[in-house]
Formats: structure tokens, C-alpha cells, sequence
């Protein structure tokens, strides 16, 4: 006897709905092998590495306000902006030579805790050789590379010079656009004469020399000037506005924010310009 209020399906028979069910679940099982597959393949192919070169080409041109507005964009708010004691030394307001793109080679000075007291003139300079050669010395300098900013953090190293007008110039002839230390810079006349770019707190600026002040306690490893944790290759950007650092992973992704912040800014004031009959200078041109 047929069986009332029930719809039986016969062996060999699939209703419509059936074959909806089949379908969905064929799709879904589709859908979570393709994301499978996109995820060994992300696995498989790690995202590219962006050189140096490349980070200071998309640098190139580039404000610390730009880069700060970047940062904001792309989330990081307040990271990487140095204390605003960390200021330039010399300033050209003509071709702003005082400012630099750059790539963080780090070097760390301490203060020294070793007595000594020299007697003599002689022994004085066997003493300042040898510890110049062997405590407080620059083998960080065959490590510089073309684009590349000296980063010292020598905070507290008492009244000690570790850079000056001689060894700046050694650097910059390697290759370095800049130099940002927490302070420790003598030679300051001869050093703004000779135009490299100096960026650091002048109160804390040192006039002794090494030896008996301070020693190399590392060099291509992490540290921290004007309250910002720098690490080998992070960007660092600096003009009149100070000092700003781009962690290396995040560096492509915030120039591109940032230049689009110049774009707008150098628009707007060069519609300023023509409105007020101020001829054009490079600070407005693309």
C-alpha cells in the first residue's frame, strides 16, 4: 500500500535537490583546494627582497613629513620619529644639501671602565695608539657601502669626539650620505665646512678623544638614538624636520604612501605659486 505524506525516493532515483547538494559540495571541495594550493604556492614563493638600491630609489626626494604621513597610513603611527633634540648640524637652504636618504649601518660606543695614567709624553702616545687599535677603532669602515648612513649610538660616552672632521671625511668617501649619532661629534666648524651631512643632539656634541673615554662595543647590530631601536638596513630619512626610521620589512609599501603625500602636497603648493607670481623651484617640481 503506498505509504500517504511521505515522498519516497527509489533506489536509482536522485530528486532535484539532490543534485543542488551534490553540486554545492563539489564546489565547496574546489573552492578549499584552489585555497590550498594559493597557500603552498605563497609558501613555496616568499615574497622578493627589495635592495638597497631600490629602497633609495623610492626614497629618493622624500620629506620626513612625507615619510611620517606614510607611516601613518600604513599603521604606524609615531614609529620611527627620533627625538626633536636629534636635529641637523648645518642647513643649505638653497639646494638643501643638509638632507639625506640613506641605509643604517650601526655602531655602538660605550663608556669605558679601564684606568689609566700615562707618565710620560712616550708612553702617552703608545697608550693612545694602542687603544685606538685595539678598544675604540673604525672596522666598521670597510662595511660601508654607497648609500649608506653612519648610525652611532654613543650615548653617555662622557665628553668623547668619536667622530670628527677627519674620520667623516674617511666615510664619506666610501660611499656614506650622512652620519645621525646621538652626539659625540668634535671638529664641528670644519665638519659644516666641508658640507657632510651631520645629524644629532649638539648639547651632547664631544670634544675629547677616545682613548681613555670610550670603547667599540659592536657595529652592524641593533641600537637606539634619539629613543628609536634602529637595526642594520632600516631606511633613515633626515632634513630640517629631523630624523625618521622605516623598518626594512616595511619600508616599499610606506615610501609609496609617502610619495603619494608629496605628489599632493608639491600640487597644491605649486597652484600657491603660480596664484601668488612666485616662480618655480625644485621643492614644487616633479
Amino acid at each position: 500500500m503506498p505509504v500517504r505524506g511521505k515522498n519516497l525516493m527509489l533506489p536509482g532515483k536522485i530528486t532535484q535537490r539532490m543534485r543542488n547538494l551534490f553540486l554545492l559540495a563539489g564546489m565547496l571541495c574546489l573552492w578549499s583546494l584552489h585555497g590550498t594550493v594559493a597557500q603552498t604556492n605563497a609558501t613555496a614563493q616568499p615574497k622578493k627582497e627589495v635592495s638597497d638600491q631600490e629602497l633609495l630609489t623610492l626614497y629618493k626626494g622624500l620629506r620626513v613629513a612625507d615619510v611620517s604621513d606614510g607611516m601613518d597610513m600604513v599603521g604606524l603611527k609615531d614609529v620611527g620619529l627620533l627625538s626633536t633634540s636629534i636635529g641637523a648640524l648645518w642647513k643649505d637652504i638653497d639646494k638643501f644639501k643638509h638632507q639625506f636618504v640613506g641605509i643604517a649601518l650601526t655602531v655602538r660606543y660605550v663608556p669605558t671602565n679601564r684606568s689609566t695614567t700615562p707618565t710620560t709624553a712616550a708612553d702617552y702616545k703608545r697608550w693612545r695608539d694602542m687603544w685606538y687599535t685595539n678598544l675604540s677603532g673604525e672596522p666598521f669602515i670597510e662595511a660601508i657601502k654607497p648609500g649608506h648612513v653612519v648610525v652611532i649610538d654613543n650615548a653617555g660616552d662622557k665628553d668623547a669626539g668619536s667622530t670628527g672632521s677627519n674620520n667623516s671625511m674617511i666615510w664619506r668617501s666610501k660611499g656614506a650620505v650622512g652620519i645621525l649619532s646621538a652626539g659625540g661629534v668634535r671638529d664641528t666648524d670644519e665638519i659644516i665646512k666641508q658640507q657632510i651631512p651631520v645629524y644629532m643632539d649638539v648639547s651632547k656634541r664631544g670634544r675629547g678623544i677616545r682613548p681613555g673615554r670610550n670603547e667599540l662595543e659592536s657595529f652592524n647590530k641593533p641600537v637606539v638614538v634619539g629613543g628609536v631601536y634602529i637595526r642594520p638596513g632600516d631606511v633613515v630619512v633626515a632634513d630640517g624636520d629631523g630624523v625618521i626610521v622605516v623598518p626594512r620589512e616595511r619600508a616599499a609599501e610606506v615610501a609609496q604612501a609617502a610619495r603619494e603625500e608629496l605628489r599632493l602636497d608639491k600640487a597644491a603648493r605649486k597652484r600657491l605659486y603660480q596664484q601668488l607670481g612666485i616662480p618655480p623651484d625644485f621643492t614644487v617640481e616633479d
